[in-house]
């Protein structure tokens, strides 16, 4: 009997390209989201897992949950409603699990849980938590990290939580989007900062093997219970190298010259001030706010060792065949 998945946020992109990757292993699936997604496979449940008795009914009868479902907002504004989706959205889907008998529930963590604004390089799992609260998206996956690691065991439920960094790819709407978005407008004739900080990457396709990697290999008695997981591609590189590959690609405007980090910080806080006193807004971001700035000029990459050892995972495409295959797929479907 085939196992049934079930994957929270399942329309987006990363959940998406899960559910495709199960459904294509021979899963039943059950894709969790507030939108239907269009043209995509398996059984369908609108489901907001800020309600925890629609969580709960929604994944009755689940062998694994791949917890998916977040909000990304790195502005310092809205941390009610952030943490009431990525906190308490996660506390429910945990408690389901637990309550419903769910074997396995693999949490799809970031690499900004440990980020304190400070310089990362080949940092492994053995770092803190951050402990500055850079940005509600941040501290609150912290906390929603430490709660299913915590309650590894509870109830018969095994827990792990895989941690990747700027995760790109066909069907991204978030990063890349934004920086075509201000290429295209000419916004994007300056870098900021002038030094060549470096930072990791993620090919969607290698996160995808990864978290089918822990599935199988998550058990109450496994190592990979209870524990946490850098997945990137293990090729930093700087962020304003990785903008310029793909500017080159898609025949867009070249970047020209650079301005002071600090400068654009300054701007990036009024305009976060501005947007807090109109009450603040959950929209898709343009990268002008203070968290992304001090990411853009700061080291920040992984070790990946622990998850090549533990999981098996070894990443298949590198970041050159990543910018290959997503820009070929922004081209062909008039992205541009």
């Amino acid at each position: 009997m085939a196992q049934l998945s079930v994957v929270t946020g399942g329309g987006g992109f990363v959940g998406r390209h899960l559910v495709n990757a199960l459904l294509e292993r021979g899963d039943e699936v059950r894709v969790l989201d507030v939108v239907e997604p269009v043209g995509l496979g398996g059984e369908f449940r609108k489901t907001d897992i800020t309600d925890p008795a629609a969580v709960r009914a929604a994944i009755e009868g689940a062998d694994v949950v791949f917890h998916n479902a977040s909000l990304v907002h790195t502005k310092q504004n809205k941390a009610d409603f952030v943490w009431k989706v990525n906190y308490d959205g996660t506390r429910h889907v945990l408690e389901a699990c637990q309550d419903l008998g769910v074997g396995k529930l693999v949490y799809v963590s970031s690499g900004s849980v440990v980020y304190d604004g400070d310089d990362i390089e080949d940092g492994d799992e053995s770092l803190p938590y951050a402990r500055k609260n850079l940005a509600p998206y941040a501290h609150s996956k912290v906390e929603a990290e430490k709660l299913v690691l915590a309650k590894n065991g509870e109830g018969g439920v095994a827990t792990t939580a895989l941690r990747p960094h700027v995760v790109f790819g066909p069907h991204d709407t978030r990063f890349l989007p934004a920086v075509i978005a201000h290429a295209k407008s000419g916004r994007l004739r300056f870098q900021v900062g002038r030094r060549a900080w470096l930072s990791d990457y993620t090919y969607v396709s290698n996160l995808i093997d990864a978290l089918l990697l822990a599935d199988e290999r998550l058990a109450l008695d496994s190592p990979v219970a209870g524990s946490a997981y850098f997945i990137t591609n293990g090729e930093p590189m700087p962020f304003w190298a990785f903008v310029r590959q793909v500017l080159a690609r898609l025949d867009l405007p070249p970047i020209r010259g650079w301005v002071p980090h600090r400068l654009v910080y300054a701007i990036a806080a009024v305009k976060e001030g501005i947007d807090t006193l109109r009450g603040g807004t959950i929209s898709p971001e343009d990268g002008l706010t203070r968290f992304a700035i001090r990411y853009m000029c700061s080291h920040h990459y992984f070790s990946i060792d622990k998850a090549r050892r533990e999981l098996g995972y070894d990443p298949q495409v590198s970041i050159a065949e990543g910018i290959e295959r997503t820009c070929a797929h922004l081209r062909e479907v008039g992205a541009l």
